[in-house]
């Protein structure tokens, strides 16, 4: 058992990965990390560990997802007058929210960049989410309509893809929606909870996606369950 956020969570030990394996870290980007307009606390910390993992899966299948907003995205507290970043807000469709967001990972600027240190030459994927000005995207799986595909779940399925772990940023956002939506798509799914970190916005919103997790029969890792060669 590790604690985490006073949660007891039971961790898989002596992981090995296999060919019908895959990767997927969520969001490592610069506008999510140190000095980007929506930072998360600690995620640089989790870069190196990130790098490892994908060593480790070397020939294998490493899916990297990315926000990729363009500037008038109706989930910016910008796009939306009187309102600010951290606002609660939901459109009636479900599509944007609970909360705005400030203005990041724009089209074609640095902070939708992957971060230059994060290890890209083994990435087999990219999956772009967000696109769509009127519905946002949190999971790498489907945008939050909950109907319209990015197209992972095929790229999973054509490589015959039975099991996936989940690292990255946010841990109560893009990651657990992810890890939510991964199971509901058949895969066995494992988070990786010390290679993610949360914005806990609104406040409790990490403890809450911890127990839904737990509830829902997702599995917890950390990288030292792998089995390092």
């Amino acid at each position: 058992m590790v604690k985490f956020h006073d949660i007891d969570l039971k961790i898989e030990n002596d992981i090995q990965v296999k060919k019908d394996d895959a990767l997927i870290v969520v969001d490592m980007q610069y506008d999510f990390l140190s000095g980007g307009s929506l930072a998360v606390e600690g995620g640089n910390l989790i870069i190196d560990g990130i790098n490892d993992l994908i060593d480790i899966f070397g020939d294998g299948i490493v899916v990297l997802s990315q926000d990729w907003h363009p500037q008038d995205h109706l989930s910016f507290a910008s796009n939306h007058s009187g309102k600010n970043p951290g606002d609660e807000f939901s459109s009636k469709d479900g599509a944007i929210g609970p909360i705005l967001w400030p203005d990041h990972c724009i089209q074609n600027t640095h902070g939708a960049r992957f971060h230059e240190n994060l290890n890209t030459k083994l990435i087999k994927k990219v999956i772009q989410k967000g696109t769509n000005p009127k519905i946002d995207s949190y999971s790498a799986f489907l945008e939050n309509d909950k109907k319209t595909e990015t197209g992972l779940k095929d790229y999973l399925n054509s490589n015959n893809i039975k099991k996936i772990y989940i690292s990255g940023l946010a841990l109560d956002y893009c990651c657990y929606n992810t890890a939510m939506d991964g199971l509901d798509f058949g895969y066995k799914t494992y988070f990786i909870i010390d290679l993610t970190r949360g914005v806990d916005l609104p406040p409790g919103n990490i403890v809450n996606s911890l127990k839904n997790m737990i509830n829902k029969g997702i599995n917890f890792a950390i990288k030292n369950s792998f089995n390092f060669k």
